[in-house]
């Protein structure tokens, strides 16, 4: 009866125990996310991020890419009566998006880094488009102005 009570209770007990660090496990996907929409994300989950490492210096806090996370449960202090907390540590880089020489980002390989290089390029192209066009309504404006002048 006492190896019973015994067994029982160890299941019991492994069954709380999964239970429990469920609900840690069960944090929503930040990763390749910015920090300020993963804060967000996660505290809708009622998940509090805590940021365990950062790398780079290069940009606000809240535009640097989650590059990791790891879900943990906090119990609380002896004797407190208060509930455990559940908390996402995240990974930031804060360098550019894309490695150049002398500046650390992420490869143009990795998802994160072809994402980027991407997203650059089409930046650049829609600028030059927007130039281009510019340019091209300022030359309009000034033969239509020399052509006004000289009749």
């Amino acid at each position: 009866m006492k190896i019973a009570f015994g067994i029982g209770g160890a299941v019991a007990f492994s069954a709380v125990a999964l239970i429990s660090s469920g609900v840690a496990s069960a944090a929503p996907d930040v990763v390749g996310q910015k920090y300020g929409d993963a804060v967000g994300t996660l505290s809708d989950a009622g998940i509090r991020p805590v940021v365990s490492t950062t790398v780079g210096e290069r940009l606000p806090r809240p535009q640097c890419v989650v590059v990791n996370q790891v879900s943990r449960t906090v119990p609380p202090p002896p004797n407190s009566g208060g509930g455990p907390t559940n908390q996402v540590l995240l990974s930031l880089n804060c360098g550019a998006d894309v490695a150049h020489p002398g500046v650390a980002g992420f490869s143009a390989g990795s998802p994160e880094g072809s994402k980027a290089s991407k997203a650059s390029a089409a930046a650049i192209a829609s600028a030059q488009a927007e130039a281009s066009a510019a340019q091209a309504a300022a030359e309009q404006q000034q033969l239509a102005a020399e052509g006004g002048n000289g009749g």
